[in-house]
Order: structure tokens, then C-alpha cells, then sequence
């Protein structure tokens, strides 16, 4: 047996590589063609968020009846995963593949556990609601296990897959790459949620089956897109392979890099003030400043475009050489700027002001998002940019996910004690609620901006110091 597969394999690396799916790709030169295939990934990791957090979250409260409480519980159940998104990219760093690969079986496993998460996932969730047959506890435990294989497998196949371009590109192209990959993300996050709308908008329990399994094909189409002849095999990496680290002394090499510890704390404070307020923005805009339905569901698209806008500043900045570090500190002064209209807006009921403030909430987050991603993926030039981007991946999704709970509950607490009168007399306004939420949100920005200010113009990161002045940002400029 040992000697059949001993075989197999010899066969396998001397078929041509353009026989083969992912094999050999040229990685001196990476033209835009392939750089969009392979941001696919972010595409398809839109698409799983859209329908965990907004079309799933919508259906089983609304169509499903399941208690909101629960649904709450399934859909921070992806969170448990993003901790590990460290040692998820160490592990890809340092992964033995007879192949020569240690990118692909991991975005590959990534994309497996989505496809299986969303492959079973329809049919738990009409158990769960007791529309199926079998009992509910067979149904919660089902469904339990679709949202945390749906959040494993998005969170491997986006760190194996940032770390894949982190490779496969020149450092002084990185900023433009991580542009591309969050407009991308974008993207497949807009795409995604306007066809789940149309295709649910008769809903039936034979339509949630075809849409949520129709997303699991998609998933698998676009990731093997995304794969194809993308990393390079190089057999010899296993041939001349020296002892590799540990996990712990990998982190402990990482951490003792300039100023990493602190990057990391400001990237959670930061991810955790632009998130908080994701699900009180429209409730706000239509409880306090008085919105119609349509127009609360509009501040999605503006702070898309306030997104958009700034990917592209950002990118354009990026590659004349602008600090990291600086950009994300741009983004969260913009952010004060954006908070500090929307809870404006409500003593001078200004919705013009709200709806400025929702647009520069979109582009505040996008200058720091891609300040910190490009910042990340020259953290560590020995090799592991896996656990790099490992690690910025687990603060940042780990932070949203929990400012996203707290933001809530602070919310019904304050309008709880609001309410009663437990604040005084000026603070019995609806609007006190939500204005304790953007407070502290303004309060974390500020101090976002105090531990990213001693990394401001420290050229401790290989992008900083390696990435020379170059021509205006634009589609011609990607790398070719």
C-alpha cells in the first residue's frame, strides 16, 4: 500500500502543471487577471456572512419563529472559531504537503467546512423551528453545527487565502492587494444579500433549501476558481526542511517584533468602535430621527459607498508610500467625526446630518481596515505571515463580534433605566439609549489613537520600510 501511494504521488508531480487544478503559477509576476480569481475567496466569505448575520438572522426570528434569544446564540456561535485563526495560519505557514503546498489544503479544508455547514444547515433550521420532523433539541444541535462549521470554514479559508496574497505578491503591491480583496469582500457581501432578498422574497421551506444550498455550490464554484494554479508547488520545501517552532514560539517570535502587542490592541479597540453600533444604526435612524423603512434600509448603501471610497483612497495613498499605521489612525478621526454627527443628528433632527454620519461611518472603518490589514501583512518578515494575518484576523473578528453583543445590550439597558427615570429627567428621550452606545464608541476611538500613536511613522513593519514611492493608485497600477 505504502509503495502504491509512494507511486501515486510520483505520478502526480510529473504530470504537467497545467493539467493539474492549483499546480504551478508563476509568482514573479502576478497580472490582475489572476489577482481577481483569487480574491473570489473574499467573495464567497461575503456571501456566508450576509446570509449568517442578515438573511438567516431575519428568517428564523420573522418566518421560523425561533426565539431571538437563540438565534442570537447560533449566530455568535462563528465566534468561537476566530481565536484560532492564529494557529490556523501558523499551521499553513508550516504545513507539510507531499505537493509542495501550504496554502491550498488549507483554504480547501476552509471551503469543505462551508459547504458542509451550509449543506445541512437548511434542514436543521425547519427542525429547529418545529416544522420538520424530528424534536427541537435534534434541530438546535444540528443547527449549532452548521453556523460553527459555516464560521470554521470562513475563518480558515480567509486567513490561508490573505496569506496566499501576502506570498504570491511583491511587498511594495501589497497595499493594492488588500484594496482589492476588501472591495471584493464588499462585493460578494452586496451581491449576495440583494439576490437572497429577490429569491426569498416568497419565502417557503422549499426556497430556504434551494437558496441555502445554492449558496453552498457557490461557495465551492468560487473557491475552486479562486484556487486554481494560484500557489505555487515547490516539493523541495519538504526535501530541505529544517525543524520548525512550536506555536508558542512562533506567537512569542511575533509578539517580540516592535510594537506588535500594541498594533494588536489597537486593532481590537478599533474594529470594536466601528462594529458596536451595526445593529442599532437603522432602529436609531428609525425610532429617533424619524425615518421611513426605506430610507433606514439606504443607510446600508451609504455606508457601502463610504467603504468603497475609502478602499480606493487607501489603496491610492498606500502605494505612494503612505504609512499604515497613519491611515488607520485617519480612519478612526474620521470615525469621531461620523459618531459625533449621528448623535448630533437627534437634538437638531437633521436626517441629512444622520445620513452624512452613516457615510463617513463606511469610510472611516475602510481606512482603518485596510491600514491595519496592510500593516499586518508585513508584521513578521521571517516567513510567517500566516500567523501574522492569523493574528490580526482572531482581534479583529473576535472584537466585532463581541462589540456587535455589547452594543445591543448597552442599548436596551440604558433605555431600560431611561425609561424608568433612573437618569434624570434630561435623559428620558428614546434617543438616550443609542446615545450611550456612539459614546462609547467615540471613547474607544480615542483610545484606538493613543495605542496606535507610537507605531505613527516606526518603520517596524516590512511594508513600511520596504515599499518605495509609486505612481497614482488605479486599476492599470495592480500587479501584472
Amino acid at each position: 500500500m505504502i509503495r502504491a501511494s509512494g507511486s501515486i504521488l510520483s505520478l502526480w508531480r510529473r504530470i504537467g502543471p497545467r493539467f493539474l487544478p492549483f499546480a504551478d503559477a508563476a509568482s514573479a509576476e502576478v497580472p490582475l487577471s489572476r489577482l481577481v480569481r483569487l480574491s473570489l475567496f473574499q467573495v464567497s466569505v461575503g456571501m456566508a456572512t450576509v446570509l449568517l448575520v442578515g438573511t438567516l438572522n431575519r428568517v428564523m426570528i420573522v418566518e421560523l419563529k425561533v426565539p431571538a434569544s437563540l438565534v442570537a446564540i447560533m449566530v455568535a456561535l462563528p465566534l468561537l472559531v476566530a481565536p484560532f485563526r492564529a494557529f490556523i495560519g501558523f499551521r499553513s505557514d508550516t504545513h507539510v504537503s507531499a505537493l509542495g503546498w501550504r496554502r491550498v489544503p488549507y483554504i480547501w479544508m476552509g471551503s469543505l467546512l462551508q459547504f458542509g455547514g451550509l449543506a445541512i444547515m437548511p434542514f436543521a433550521l425547519l427542525v429547529l423551528s418545529g416544522d420538520g420532523e424530528g424534536s427541537v433539541l435534534a434541530g438546535q444541535i444540528g443547527a449549532a453545527l452548521a453556523f460553527l462549521l459555516v464560521g470554521a470554514g470562513l475563518q480558515t479559508t480567509q486567513t490561508a487565502g490573505l496569506a496566499l496574497a501576502t506570498d504570491i505578491t511583491r511587498p511594495e503591491a501589497r497595499p493594492r492587494v488588500v484594496a482589492l480583496m476588501y472591495v471584493m469582500l464588499l462585493v460578494g457581501m452586496l451581491a449576495a444579500g440583494a439576490v437572497f432578498g429577490v429569491l426569498l422574497t416568497d419565502f417557503s421551506a422549499m426556497r430556504l433549501i434551494q437558496v441555502i444550498q445554492g449558496a453552498a455550490l457557490a461557495t465551492m464554484v468560487l473557491n475552486v476558481i479562486a484556487l486554481w494554479k494560484q500557489e505555487a508547488r515547490d516539493p523541495s520545501r519538504n526535501r530541505n526542511r529544517t525543524e520548525e517552532p512550536s506555536f508558542r514560539e512562533a506567537w512569542g517570535r511575533l509578539m517580540a517584533e516592535p510594537k506588535a502587542r500594541r498594533f494588536l490592541v489597537a486593532v481590537g479597540l478599533g474594529t470594536a468602535a466601528f462594529n458596536m453600533q451595526d445593529i442599532i444604526l437603522e432602529p436609531y435612524g428609525g425610532e429617533v430621527i424619524g425615518l421611513s423603512v426605506s430610507a433606514t434600509t439606504g443607510l446600508t448603501v451609504l455606508l457601502a459607498l463610504g467603504a468603497l471610497l475609502a478602499f480606493a483612497l487607501a489603496g491610492r495613498l498606500l502605494a505612494r508610500g503612505f504609512d499604515p499605521a497613519r491611515l488607520s489612525g485617519l480612519g478612526g478621526v474620521v470615525g469621531i467625526a461620523a459618531f459625533t454627527a449621528v448623535i448630533l443628528a437627534a437634538p437638531l433632527a437633521a436626517p441629512t446630518l444622520f445620513r452624512a454620519g452613516a457615510f463617513l461611518i463606511g469610510f472611516g472603518g475602510g481606512l482603518f481596515a485596510v491600514g491595519t490589514l496592510t500593516y499586518a501583512m508585513g508584521l513578521d518578515g521571517r516567513g510567517y505571515n500566516g500567523l501574522a494575518l492569523g493574528a490580526w484576523g482572531a482581534v479583529q473578528a473576535t472584537a466585532a463580534g463581541l462589540a456587535v453583543g455589547c452594543g445591543g445590550i448597552l442599548r436596551d439597558l440604558t433605555g431600560a433605566l431611561a425609561t424608568r427615570g433612573a437618569l434624570g429627567p434630561a435623559l428620558t428621550d428614546p434617543s438616550a439609549a443609542y446615545a450611550a452606545v456612539y459614546h462609547l464608541e467615540l471613547f474607544l476611538l480615542f483610545a484606538m489613537l493613543i495605542a496606535l500613536g507610537p507605531l505613527v511613522g516606526r518603520a517596524s513593519t516590512t511594508v513600511h520600510a520596504e515599499t518605495p514611492v509609486l505612481a497614482p493608485f488605479g486599476l492599470s497600477q495592480f500587479p501584472r
